[in-house]
This record gives structure tokens, sequence and C-alpha cells, in this order.
């Protein structure tokens, strides 16, 4: 693809906004109704395209959370499928009144939500994405423009063409949903600076794709969503919830970036805790990296995946089956050392008093804080959004999964009656 070619796509994806942003609620429901019929018809196809890029990742050596998140299967099929079931379900957010009110000098005011326009997705290697944010920004209103990556573009153009051709069942502009096909990085850099055409855009990848995207975007941008999760494990903490969150918050899907990094374990609960975890972990083939006061307590049953923690296991997102364990004396040297070491992302804690639960959420400025629950719950889905754009953890607008909601802008309307100001 040469950069007059994506301008002509970005073009295009602009003036499509302008049909879909007037396409009532109904329209957009039988839309997505059709994009999901279309896929569900089409698995086969999709699985087919999936697996050729599996095995291409594996061929490149990609590791195993690499290859986790591109892999589909007929569950996760079925969930893409629910997914946009949820998004029709939800209410339409555009056409909202936020304000309506009458001035000193009766004219009326309003304040209406809007699309933003064209939304522009960077992603890696998960597939799913791409039936996401496509339903999502139709039912908000907004066309979208997706560059995927290379090791997912078999995947990535097999969807993309089942969504398009259901656009052309329906009767309308195509251009509603668009991929970027070439894998050129520079058509990557070229793609962040056409914001005359974009009107957000949005990195959904590990530290690095979002690092670059906040450096090199010229139109606005969701930069945070780096997750280092936390849990800590209160003295007061029931022993067996707490064995069951930590193993589901790593092990259920341990290449998300809700997946728990680090685990924060009270002195006071270390002795009776601590083997029982370890045990656990070890049966789901999850590497362990220990302090020194965690590893002396677990080193008498010579396991084999139980490692002495380096100063790097602290504050980095392992995406993967590890996990680093450190004792801490006190709630307060949990919350220095998730402060320290956080990304803002997701952290949780596990007690039964109030009073440890109460001082966490208050001193803990993360976008989403778990109580005796799963690091996993942090998800546009599960939080009723239907699916997420992203994870935000900007603190300035949108913040945690980002839904629908944070899709749309507004608008001020202004009714008089020949009204003039007098200065």
């Amino acid at each position: 693809m040469k950069k007059q070619d994506l301008i002509n796509l970005a073009k295009k994806t602009h003036k499509a906004s302008q049909t879909l942003s007037n396409f009532n609620s109904d329209d957009k429901n039988k839309l997505l109704k059709l994009i999901h019929d279309n896929i569900n018809k089409n698995r086969n196809n999709i699985l087919k395209n999936n697996k050729i890029d599996i095995q291409n990742s594996k061929d490149m050596n990609k590791d195993f959370a690499f290859i986790d998140r591109l892999t589909l299967t007929e569950h996760k099929i079925e969930l893409m499928l629910n997914g946009i079931k949820n998004i029709i379900s939800l209410n339409d957010p555009v056409g909202k009144i936020i304000e309506d009110k009458i001035l000193d000098n009766e004219m009326n005011l309003k304040k209406i939500t809007v699309p933003l326009g064209v939304i522009g997705v960077i992603y890696e290697s998960r597939p799913d994405i791409t039936t996401d944010i496509s339903s999502l920004c139709i039912k908000s209103g907004n066309t979208v423009i997706l560059k995927g990556g290379k090791e997912s573009m078999n995947t990535n153009i097999c969807l993309t063409s089942i969504i398009k051709q259901s656009l052309k069942e329906f009767g309308t502009d195509d251009n509603f949903v668009n991929l970027i096909e070439s894998t050129d990085r520079k058509i990557t850099q070229e793609f962040l600076q056409l914001n005359e055409y974009i009107d957000l855009m949005i990195p959904r990848g590990g530290e690095s794709l979002v690092k670059m995207v906040e450096k090199e975007a010229k139109m606005a941008s969701i930069t945070g969503g780096i997750g280092v999760t936390h849990i800590y494990i209160d003295p007061s903490a029931d022993i067996n919830k707490a064995i069951s969150v930590v193993l589901n918050s790593k092990v259920s899907k341990p290449s998300v970036c809700n997946a728990l990094d680090t685990l924060l374990i009270h002195s006071k609960i270390l002795p009776n805790f601590l083997p029982l975890m370890i045990k656990s972990l070890s049966e789901s083939n999850v590497e362990i990296r220990c302090d020194s006061k965690s590893y002396n307590e677990i080193k008498k049953y010579n396991y084999n995946n139980v490692l002495k923690s380096s100063k790097s296991d602290w504050g980095k997102e392992f995406l993967d089956l590890i996990i680093s364990i450190k004792c801490v004396n006190s709630i307060e040297e949990a919350m220095s050392h998730i402060y320290d070491f956080g990304s803002g992302h997701t952290d949780g804690i596990m007690a039964e008093s109030k009073n440890s639960i109460k001082t966490f959420v208050n001193n803990i400025d993360s976008a989403a804080i778990m109580v005796n629950a799963s690091t996993q719950f942090n998800d546009g889905g599960e939080f009723g959004l239907g699916a997420e754009v992203a994870i935000s953890t900007n603190k300035y607008g949108a913040r945690g999964p980002m839904g629908l909601e944070n899709l749309c802008s507004y608008k001020w309307i202004l009714t008089g009656q020949g009204n003039i100001r007098i200065r």
C-alpha cells in the first residue's frame, strides 16, 4: 500500500461516517444482527484462516502469550457472537440529552451526544478485536479503520470481508469498516499522521505499541492500558477464597492485560497461605518468582518452578504463566509497592476486614479495584458494556474499560427566537 492509497482509504472512511452518523437505532441493530449471522455462517472459514496465522506465528517462534491471544476456537467465536448480541441489546448512546435548560433570555440550550466520527485502531495479535471494535463503532455511529498485526492478517482479512459483505447486503456503504492490509511499518507511521480524517486513535497491544502511538499520533489517542496487576492478601483474608481468586486471576487467561502479575502477601498469613497457594499455582504450570522471605518459606518443598525473584520482576507485565510474589509486613507496605510499581490498571485486595478494604480502596488510585474478586473481571463485557474498545489508564476522559459511551462526544444546540447579544 502506498501513502496515497492510505489517504484515499481514510477519505472514504471519513465520508462514510456522515452516512452512519444518521442511522437510527433500529438500522444499526439490524446491521449488527446481519454481521452476527454472517460470522456464524462462516465459522469454518474463519477458523481455517486462523490456523494459517497460528502456524505462521509458530514458525516465527512466537511465545505462548502471543499464540494464546492469536488463537480462535469454537468457544472464542461463540464469545465473539455473544459480544455482538450484547452490543445490540444496549441502549443507543447517540442522541442522548445530557442537559436541557432555558436561559435567562428564554433561549433553549441543549447538550446532546454525537458520534466522534472516525476511529483508528492499531492492534497486535487478537483477531477478536476486529469484531468487537467494529460492532461498537457501528452501534455508536462511528466508522473505523483497523490496522492489525501481520501475524493475524489472514484472520483479520477474513473477518473484515464478512463485515464488509454484510454492509453491502444491507445496502449501505461498506466503508463503515476498513482494514489496512499492508504490513509495512511505514504505513503505520503514516496512519498516525492522518488527523485530518481520524478523530481518535486507539492502540491495543504491548507497552512498545502504546508508547509509540503516544509519541507519534497527531490525533487524540488512548495511550493507557498497560497492565501491571497486583493482589494484596490481608491477614483477615479467607484463605480458600484467596487461593481461588489468585488462581483465576493468573491462570484463566494469562496473556491479557488484567491477568495477575504480582502477589503481595502479609507476613502474618504467609505460613498458612503460601504453601497452599504455591501448590495450586504449580499444578497449573505457573513459574513463581519469590522474594527472599517467601522463597525461604517455601524452599523446603523443592518445587522446580519456584525461583528467587530479581529486581526486574517488580513492575513487570508478564502476559504469561509467570507470577512474582512478595511478602509485606503491613497494608501500607503493600500499597507503597503498588504505588511504586503499578500501572494504574487493575489492583485487588483479598480481605474480610472492612477497615483493610476501606484503606486499600481509598488509597489505591487504579482504574479498577477488585475487592475479593478476580482481576480478570476488569473487562468491558463483564462490566455490562457489551464489549470494550480498550481499557484506559488515563485519568482525563475515559478510564477503565471503554464502551459505547466513550465513543461519543457531544454538541450544544441553542434555540432562540431571533435573539441578539447585547454587549
